[in-house]
């Protein structure tokens, strides 16, 4: 677990009037007079508002190396969701939020209706092949979640092809719809199914479904055919299950502060009180981990803190019996993969930073052959198994590559690597992610999408080299992918790093004159990538004359491990500084300018925008931080806080006087002060278990109190949801 990206608020700047952008929005031919008239008497009425919540103030004073903090708004965390006090607060703050949002409804409605009229109602995703059947997803006109279906394949002996296609229509095998989501979310404020697992000889189905947002699963297990239960739910799980065989599940559970810590064997039929305990991981900066192999013939069961991570395995075959593969060595990472009689291990340390992939034989775990060796430019960033192929996804200038490899037949000696084939991509900046394939096949899945580029499914066969898309992503309202430029840029970092910003515009509407509004996106922690993918509902920004801009900033793994480690720990502010020279390019080179310019975050994201408000609040219009991580200090203090141990190894552990007093000076809620903010929209999820809502809450009230502008100030917590905003499409 970690406090993670991916944004759902991307439209919330260019909906509101209120933030006095109608000017920027209304200079594109494509806003329709109605929206025009709305925003003009939005930002007439501002003036109208009511006073935004004070919240109170309790001195609460934390003292440790000399140093005294006074919170005045720490009564604002309550672990148990139910004061009255707190409650009322945070629905004062959503009162507020309307009451100011209430000039814009004309425009979300429109608004709306453009974002639903893009989107493919009746939908079936991509096909997957296992066993007899194919296995898909369904949405259907008007509903939230998607159905799980499957057919049976008619001529299932014939080995897999890219050109293969699932029979549809009257005289097809008939369609069986396994679980309706929308069934099971009726009466639910949030609903949520974390995985759903097929058994290996597709009879069963295992799925956890979390109806709170606090990630706190319920798994099922039912027969295919008729929907019966089989035995009783497993209760206080995580998400992570897999079959061991077709009569047992392994599963993970979690500690109190929700870190996962103990992986148990689950037998069918069996009470779950009687579930063998296969580990328990009692260091608390270590969470366990699961992953089935692509042979599904073992089950990998990780201990990983933020630097090392280290593997168990067990035969599915005999399940209660969990072996070492590979020994925990702190600052080494590895993760592993099974083909016939070997294991695949990738390894990182200090020294190969970039990892390096060995293989060792199943019954002689100790006697490596390396296999790709680490290179200092060339990130080996994951790998998929086939009976006879190799996948490899590696990084390279901060772009994402495949190279796939012929394997020799499983029992002869493996030495080497020869011959191997990259897969061509079509857009200067991409994405790309790994996709369940059939092991015994020689046909790689894989997830393309650009930022012009909507999500499209490819089937590449590894022998012929060739790619088959197999399902893209139905774009409504005369989208067309040529009316968008992508570019990638590079921004001068303060210590003369070479920071990458991926962009894309409309390029019949942009003028490229510094009079164009901007939407600078960032992240930047955990290593995550900020790849630069598909967003429908973007279109409604780059329509309107916007460009959007993504800075992939140090902390993240875009340019390889260096890069993340060159933005962590003591190197933390490098992620702010470059954000801010990201907005500086853009502005210097007329992609924007300050009065046009427009950033979010979200999670880790979101303490970047907190961090970037108070270094440098001049330089921007607007901001929105979804669930923000903004009481860093504080929060990385507390050992009793959701996911504080484990991240001691990611911001710094607070109890060394170094790092308290480092992590202070960019601690967004400890770096408030009294000058001008631009307009800022906060948001919160109250069962959130990474983010707590109090962060956000703490930081919206201090901001009230210290800010010395009239600038918008707006803070929404979903009172019914976790981290990911509401459930449902």
């Amino acid at each position: 677990m970690l406090r993670s990206v991916f944004c759902k608020h991307t439209l919330l700047i260019s909906t509101s009037g209120w933030l006095n952008l109608p000017r920027v929005i209304c200079s594109s031919s494509s806003l329709s007079s109605s929206d025009s008239k709305t925003s003009t008497a939005t930002m007439m009425s501002q003036s109208k508002l009511p006073s935004p919540p004070v919240a109170k103030k309790v001195e609460h004073k934390m003292e440790l190396f000399g140093d005294v903090r006074v919170d005045n708004y720490y009564w604002l965390r309550d672990d148990s969701r139910s004061d009255p006090e707190v409650l009322a607060n945070l629905k004062q703050e959503n009162d507020y939020f309307e009451s100011a949002m209430s000039g814009t409804k004309k425009i979300e409605d429109n608004m709306f209706a453009e974002l639903k009229g893009r989107i493919k109602q009746e939908d079936v995703s991509a096909p997957f092949r296992q066993g007899s059947y194919y296995y898909y997803t369904r949405t259907l006109e008007g509903k939230e979640y998607v159905q799980h279906c499957r057919r049976l394949i008619r001529n299932n002996e014939a080995p897999p092809s890219v050109h293969d296609t699932m029979e549809t229509g009257p005289d097809a095998p008939p369609e069986h719809v396994i679980l309706d989501e929308n069934v099971k979310a009726e009466g639910r404020d949030f609903y949520s199914v974390g995985c759903f697992q097929v058994s290996p000889d597709n009879k069963l189905v295992a799925y956890a479904e979390d109806t709170k947002g606090d990630e706190i699963y319920t798994v099922y297990i039912i027969d295919i055919e008729t929907g019966t239960p089989v035995g009783k739910p497993l209760v206080g799980v995580t998400a992570s299950v897999e079959w061991a065989g077709n009569e047992a599940l392994v599963y993970i559970t979690m500690d109190e502060i929700l870190r996962p810590d103990k992986v148990w064997l689950h037998k069918l039929e069996a009470d779950q009180s009687n579930d063998i305990c296969l580990y328990h991981e009692k260091d608390d900066i270590y969470s366990l981990g699961l992953q089935a192999s692509e042979s599904k013939k073992f089950l990998f069961i990780t201990s990983e803190s933020k630097i090392t991570r280290f593997v168990f395995y067990l035969d599915v075959s005999k399940p209660e019996e969990l072996r070492v593969l590979t020994p925990r060595v702190v600052g080494v990472d590895t993760s592993a993969s099974h083909r016939g009689n070997h294991f695949f291990i990738t390894r990182r340390s200090d020294e190969l930073f970039n990892s390096e992939l060995l293989a060792c034989p199943v019954d002689n775990t100790s006697e490596t052959t390396v296999l790709i060796p680490h290179r200092e430019s060339v990130k080996l960033q994951d790998i998929q198994l086939f009976i006879d192929h190799l996948a490899v996804y590696e990084r390279e200038g901060g772009l994402q590559k495949i190279t796939t490899y012929h394997l020799p037949a499983v029992g002869e000696p493996l030495k080497s690597l020869q011959g191997g084939k990259s897969v061509e991509f079509i857009d200067p900046v991409y994405s790309i992610d790994p996709s369940e394939s059939v092991f015994s096949s020689r046909i790689l899945r894989f997830h393309y999408s650009s930022l012009r580029t909507p999500p499209s499914v490819y089937d590449y066969d590894m022998d012929m080299g060739i790619s088959v898309l197999k399902k893209i992503e139905t774009v409504l309202g005369g989208f067309d992918t040529n009316n968008y430029v992508t570019e990638r840029k590079w921004a001068s970092a303060s210590d003369g790093t070479q920071i990458p910003i991926c962009i894309v515009y409309r390029k019949n509407l942009v003028k490229l004159d510094g009079s164009d509004p901007l939407l600078l996106y960032g992240y930047g922690s955990y290593e995550i990538c900020n790849d630069p993918a598909f967003n429908s509902s973007r279109l409604s920004l780059l329509d309107r004359g916007f460009i959007f801009a993504i800075a992939q900033i140090r902390g993240g793994g875009e340019l390889g491990r260096q890069w993340y480690e060159n933005g962590k720990f003591l190197k933390k502010k490098n992620t702010f500084t470059d954000f801010i020279a990201c907005a500086e390019y853009l502005i210097k080179n007329c992609y924007c300018t300050k009065e046009k310019l427009c950033i979010e975050g979200r999670s880790a994201g979101g303490l970047l925008i907190g961090a970037v408000l108070n270094m440098r609040p001049d330089l921007f219009k607007a901001a929105v931080a979804g669930v923000p991580f903004v009481d860093v200090l504080t929060t990385m203090l507390d050992p009793t806080i959701p996911l504080t141990t484990a991240e001691w190894e990611e911001w710094g552990d607070p109890r060394k006087e170094e790092f308290y007093f480092y992590m202070k000076s960019y601690s967004p809620v400890d770096n408030v002060k009294a000058q001008n903010y631009p307009h800022i929209l906060v948001t919160a999820g109250l069962n959130d278990p990474r983010v707590m809502y109090s962060e956000p809450a703490k930081f919206v009230a201090k901001l009230r109190e210290m800010k010395t502008d009239d600038n918008i100030l707006l803070f929404k917590c979903e009172l019914g949801a976790g981290h990911f905003s509401k459930s449902g499409r």
